[in-house]
C-alpha cells in the first residue's frame, strides 16, 4: 500500500521488511506461501499510516510504505536502493520483529544498504531482549552498530514520530531504547496490513494483540523481559475497529498473538464484542488464539470463545513432568488440569496444538519418549508441537548461562528452538537433537494419526480438517525439515539469497539438486497424504462406530483417575503433584460445608 505524491511534492521512502532466516544449507526459508502472518509487520505499519495522517513530515512530504515479509517474499536489497535514490535520496530501511534467529540474515540485508548509503534501523525480540536483561551489547549488534546500522528497542505506540523524522533528516540515533517506558495500547493505532500482503500467507490469515505483557515468570520466556510483567491491553472498541478495516478487505481470519489471551481482563468484553460482530452483523469471524492451561477454569471462557469463531487454540501444555515444569517456573501449570481443559477445549470443536518443551536438566531420551507415549494414550491432544528447551537472548535462562560463562552457540541463526544450543547434564549434543526427531516421529506414527482422526469424528469436529492440519504439520517437520511454525506452501530457493559466510554455489550444483529435492517433496507428501486418505475412509467407513468410539483419553475425568492414570504415577513429582491436588480439594471441601 503506497501514498502517492500529489505534483512535485517530497518523497521520503519507508520501507519494512520482516526478515527469515537461513536453513542449515544458508538458503533463506522462504515460500510461495508463508504460514504465520507477523503481528510485528502489521503493528509498525498501522502505527506509520497514523505518522502519515498527522502528516509529522509535514505537511509537502509525502511518505511512502512499502511492507515484504521475507518469508513470502523475495527481499532484493539492489532494487530497494534503486527505488530511494529515484524518489530523491530520503528514506530508510526498518527490519522490523527480528528475532535472535532472524538477526543473522537482518543484518546481510542491512549490509548493501549501509553500503550504498540508505539508513537501515533493526528491532525486535533480539535487540529488546538483550539490552533489558545484559549488561553490555552482545557482540553482534555492537558489530551490526559498527556498520552504521541503528536499533530500536521496545515498543513503537508514540515513538515512531521522532524515527522517522530523524531518518528524514539524514540524522538516525544509533539507538532508541524505550524498554523502561512500555505505552498504553488503550486507542492506539491498530495493527493493520494491506490486503495484498495478507493474501500472502497460506489461508489468508492475518494478526493483530490484543494485549502484551505476561504475569508469569517462564523462565525460559522473552516475553516476560521484553514486553513486561504487566499486561496491557486494546478495549473491545479497539478490537472491533481492528475486525471492520480488516472486514472492509475482505479479510475475517485472525490470529490474536497475545501469548495468554486467556489472562487478558478484557477477554470477556473482547468475546462478547466478537459474538457480536458474527451472530448480529455477520462478519464470518475465524480465530486462532494462545492460552495457558487454566483457561477452562474462568466461568465462560471457552464457550465464548467458541461463540466468537475460535478455530485453533495454541496452549503452552511444555511437559507432563511437574519436575521439569517447576525447573522453569512453569508453576502455573497442573497436570491434574490437562485432561479436563483438553476435553473442554474438544467438546467445543476446536483443534488443540499444543507446544512440548524437550530438554529440562532432568530430560533423558528413554524420559522423554516415554512420557510422549503416556500423552498420547491420556490426553485427547490434535497437534504436538516439539521444541528444544533454548536459552533465548531476553529470557532468563540466557541470563542465568551468560553470567555464569557456560558456553553457548555463537550462531544467533540457530535459536530456532529446533537447534541444540547449549550442554545438556545428561545428554549429550547429539542424543538431544536425536531426540528432537524422534519426539516427532513417536507421537505421528501412523497408527496415532488414525486415532487422533477417530478422537475428532467422535468428538464432532470435522476428521478431514485434521487430517489436512496434520499433513501440512507434520509433513512439513519431515520433507522441508523445518519447524512447521516456520512452514509454509511451496518452498522457494534462490541461488544468491546465501548466508554471506557461506559460498555462492555453481549453478550446475544447485539448480539440480534443487529440481530433485522439489520432487521428493512432492512424492513425500502425496504418498503421505494416501495413507491418511485410507485412515479416515476407515474412520467413516462404519458412521456408528465413529459416533460412539471412545478411549481413555475421552473418558469423563473423575477422581479416582489419579490412581489410575500412568498420567500421575510416572514420576515422584507427578505424584506429589496428585496429593498437592487432593489436599487443594479437601480444603475447597471444607470450606464449601461450613
Amino acid at each position: 500500500m503506497n501514498v502517492h505524491r500529489q505534483g512535485q511534492r517530497e518523497v521520503f521512502k519507508l520501507f519494512f521488511v520482516k526478515p527469515s532466516h537461513y536453513d542449515d544449507d544458508g538458503y533463506v526459508i522462504q515460500w510461495m506461501r508463508s504460514e504465520i502472518p507477523s503481528n510485528s509487520m502489521a503493528s509498525v505499519y498501522g502505527i506509520t499510516l497514523d505518522c502519515i495522517e498527522r502528516q509529522v513530515l509535514g505537511d509537502d512530504v509525502d511518505i511512502e510504505i512499502e511492507a515484504a515479509d521475507e518469508t513470502n517474499t523475495r527481499i532484493r536489497p539492489k532494487e530497494i536502493i534503486k527505488a530511494i535514490k529515484q524518489s530523491g535520496g530520503k528514506g530508510m530501511v526498518a527490519l522490523v520483529g527480528v528475532q535472535s534467529n532472524q538477526f543473522p540474515r537482518a543484518v546481510d540485508l542491512a549490509r548493501p544498504l549501509r553500503d550504498a548509503g540508505i539508513q537501515v534501523c533493526i528491532g525486535g525480540f533480539h535487540v529488546s531482549g538483550c539490552l533489558s536483561m545484559l549488561p553490555e551489547l552482545p557482540s553482534d549488534i555492537q558489530d551490526a552498530m559498527d556498520l552504521g546500522i541503528s536499533f530500536f528497542a521496545g515498543e513503537a505506540e508514540g515513538r515512531m514520530d521522532q524515527v522517522l523524522q530523524d531518518a528524514y533528516a539524514g540524522a538516525l540515533k544509533p539507538l532508541y531504547n524505550y524498554m523502561a517506558d512500555l505505552p498504553d495500547l488503550t486507542g492506539a493505532p491498530i495493527p493493520i496490513l494491506p490486503r495484498g500482503s495478507v493474501e500472502r500467507t497460506v489461508d489468508t490469515f492475518t494478526s493483530f494483540d490484543s494485549g502484551r505483557g505476561c504475569p508469569f515468570q517462564c523462565s525460559f520466556c522473552t516475553i516476560i523481559n521484553v514486553q513486561g510483567r504487566k499486561s496491557r491491553y486494546r478495549t473491545a472498541d479497539d478490537i472491533e475497529h481492528i475486525i471492520r478495516q480488516n472486514d472492509a478487505q475482505g479479510i475475517r481470519k485472525f490470529f490474536i498473538t497475545d501469548d495468554n489471551f486467556a489472562r487478558n481482563s478484557n477477554w470477556e468484553a473482547i468475546f462478547d464484542r466478537l459474538i457480536k460482530l458474527r451472530e448480529e452483523d455477520g462478519i464470518e469471524l475465524k480465530l486462532i488464539i494462545q492460552v495457558d492451561t487454566l483457561c477452562h477454569k474462568i466461568d465462560g471462557f471457552i464457550d465464548k470463545a467458541a461463540r466468537a469463531g475460535l478455530s485453533r487454540v495454541f496452549i503452552g501444555l511444555e511437559n507432563i513432568n511437574p519436575e521439569n515444569l517447576l525447573a522453569a517456573k512453569k508453576r502455573q501449570n497442573k497436570i491434574t488440569e490437562y485432561r479436563d481443559m483438553l476435553q473442554a477445549w474438544k467438546r467445543a470443536g476446536a483443534m488443540t496444538y499444543c507446544g512440548y518443551i524437550l530438554g529440562f536438566p532432568g530430560d533423558t531420551p528413554e524420559r522423554a519418549l516415554n512420557d510422549i507415549e503416556i500423552l498420547k494414550r491420556e490426553l485427547p491432544i490434535d497437534m504436538l508441537e516439539f521444541f528444544c528447551l533454548t536459552p533465548l537472548p531476553g529470557s532468563q535462562d540466557h541470563q542465568e548461562l551468560a553470567a555464569k560463562g557456560v558456553a553457548m552457540d555463537p550462531d544467533m541463526n540457530k535459536y530456532d528452538l529446533e537447534h541444540v544450543c547449549t550442554a545438556h547434564p545428561k545428554m549429550s549434543k547429539e542424543e538431544f537433537q536425536g531426540l528432537y526427531r524422534q519426539a516427532w516421529d513417536t507421537f505421528y506414527t501412523d497408527e496415532h494419526v488414525e486415532t487422533i482422526l477417530r478422537r475428532a469424528a467422535a468428538s464432532g469436529m470435522r476428521p478431514n480438517a485434521v487430517k489436512t492440519a496434520i499433513l501440512e504439520f507434520y509433513g512439513c517437520h519431515v520433507f522441508e525439515k523445518v519447524h512447521p511454525l516456520q512452514g509454509g506452501l511451496f518452498r522457494r530457493k534462490y541461488r544468491r539469497d546465501r548466508r554471506s559466510t557461506m559460498p555462492l554455489e555453481s549453478p550446475f550444483v544447485f539448480y539440480p539438486r534443487f529440481v530433485w529435492e522439489t520432487a521428493g517433496k512432492f512424492i513425500g507428501f502425496y504418498m503421505m497424504k494416501r495413507r491418511y486418505d485410507a485412515m479416515l475412509a476407515r474412520v467413516r467407513s462404519d458412521p456408528e462406530a465413529m459416533k460412539n468410539y471412545t478411549d481413555l483419553s475421552l473418558t469423563p475425568v473423575v477422581e479416582e483417575e489419579y490412581d489410575e492414570l500412568d498420567l500421575y504415577s510416572a514420576s515422584d513429582s507427578a505424584k506429589g503433584a496428585v496429593a498437592k491436588a487432593r489436599r487443594q480439594q479437601a480444603i475447597s471441601a471444607a470450606h464449601a460445608a461450613e
